[in-house]
């Protein structure tokens, strides 16, 4: 599910829900920190394979995000506030030893 080890990005849930009319369907809502309302709403993407798996996303590097962002349309410290449970580095630490 968005949000979760194998797809930690939760801003993946606006793709879901626009693509299923979920809150017209369901009357659920995403609040601004992208968490379900009501509490108890859950989603997800569900493989039906026996050879699929559940998996997480390892720890992520600078290149790795600013490549996701790029391919999101999306600035990079936003990609990085999604992701900051993955990141293998401090934001804006770069920037400053740069400095």
């Amino acid at each position: 599910a968005p949000g979760y080890p194998a797809q930690p990005d939760h801003t993946e849930k606006l793709t879901l829900f626009r693509l299923l009319d979920a809150e017209a369907a369901t009357g659920v809502t995403l609040t601004e920190s992208m968490a379900m309302w009501p509490g108890s709403s859950v989603s997800g993407m569900y493989i039906g394979h026996p050879d699929a798996y559940y998996f997480g996303v390892a720890k992520v590097e600078r290149d790795q995000v600013e490549d996701y962002a790029r391919r999101k349309s999306m600035p990079v410290d936003q990609a990085e506030r999604w992701l900051a449970p993955i990141l293998n580095y401090v934001p804006g630490a770069a920037k400053e030893e740069a400095a």
